[in-house]
Formats: structure tokens, sequence, C-alpha cells
């Protein structure tokens, strides 16, 4: 028996598809919705609907964009002999939040993953070898998450990319700053400790 009306039923069953929101958060989103001026809920629609109309994946790189080539493909002080290699558009802007990364990227849009029946095919490796050929690049960094999938992808670009002669690495992965030792899981610490450094 369903206890909403029609409207508002198709509403919570909407916002329920949205990732990390469950039945309950979904009713909390739409009786939000239903709370707020007429013109604030047209502003978030048609929010949405700018963002999905007016955005594309860039040609070079992979991020989301609304110009194409993206705004750091375009940027000439980047270094262009150092792609990034990521999963997802949004782990740039994490990158980019450190200030650290001056070089380009490159987007997979995903990780191999055979459980679910992503190969290599389907996430954007190619692009990334055509790149390779294309630029004078120096050294790819794998960025990948620190998953199986993720170390997975990151092991068969490395394989794919080092006969070539470019210089493949792998970001760190460990202990968060702040972190406490007796917390951290057993591949966290063994990863930490492969990841160690002279100081």
């Amino acid at each position: 028996m369903n206890y909403y009306a029609a409207p508002i039923a198709v509403l919570i069953e909407e916002f329920s598809k949205l990732p990390g929101i469950g039945r309950k958060s979904a009713q909390r989103l739409a009786f939000h919705v239903l709370n707020m001026r007429e013109s604030d809920a047209v502003n978030l629609s048609e929010a949405i609907l700018n963002a999905k109309r007016n955005t594309k994946y860039c040609s070079e790189c992979g991020n989301i964009t609304d110009i194409d080539p993206c705004s750091i493909c375009r940027n000439e002080q980047r270094d262009k002999n150092m792609i990034c290699v990521v999963q997802d558009p949004k782990d740039i802007i994490a990158m980019e939040k450190t200030k650290e990364f001056r070089g380009v990227y490159h987007v997979l849009h995903g990780a191999i993953s055979p459980m679910e029946g992503i190969g290599p095919e389907e996430i954007r490796i190619k692009e990334l070898l055509i790149r390779l050929q294309k630029y004078d690049i120096e050294e790819v960094i794998l960025a990948t998450n620190p998953t199986i999938e993720g170390e997975a992808t990151a092991m068969y670009i490395s394989k794919l990319v080092k006969p070539s002669g470019i210089k493949v690495t792998r970001i760190a992965h460990g202990i968060p700053v702040g972190g406490d030792l007796e917390y951290a899981d057993e591949v966290t610490l063994s990863k930490a400790l492969e990841g160690r450094r002279e100081i």
C-alpha cells in the first residue's frame, strides 16, 4: 500500500535511485523539495537539466567539461609530459585540491572488474595508449583506487606501458595523516611499508 500521493511517491522513487540515498533519505529530500519555494524548486530542476545537457567528456583526457578540451588540457602551464591516470572525473578534483600535481590527467571511467564483466576494452585504456604514442610522455602516474579492481587495473596498464620505456609510477597508499597504527588493517599497513621513503 502506498501512503503517498502519486507525485510524491514518484519523487521519492527517483531520489532513492541516487547513490547513497536510502528510502528514508529519499523521503526527507522529497518533503524538503515540497517545502521549498517554487522558484527554488525551478532553479534546482533547471540546474540538474543544465548540468546534464551542457557537459560532455573532454576529447583529450575524458574529464567532465562544458568546453572541449577541458580547462586542464588547455592550460599551457601544465606539464604535458606527465599523465596521472585516475578512475573517475571526481578523482581529478581530489588530486587538484592537493595543489601538488602540475601534469595532465587521463580518466579511465572505471576499473577492470571481471566479477562485473568489465574488461580492459570497457574502460579508456586504448585512448591512454594512443595519447602515449601521440605525445612525448615521460611519466605515467597510476592513481587508481587502492581496491582489488584498482590494483588490477594499475598492474595491467603498467605491463602495457613499461615496454615503451616510459616511467610508470604508482601513488603510495598507507596510513592517513592523523590515523593510529592500531586501527589500520594489514593491507593498509603493508602498502604503507611498500610506499616508505627516506627522510
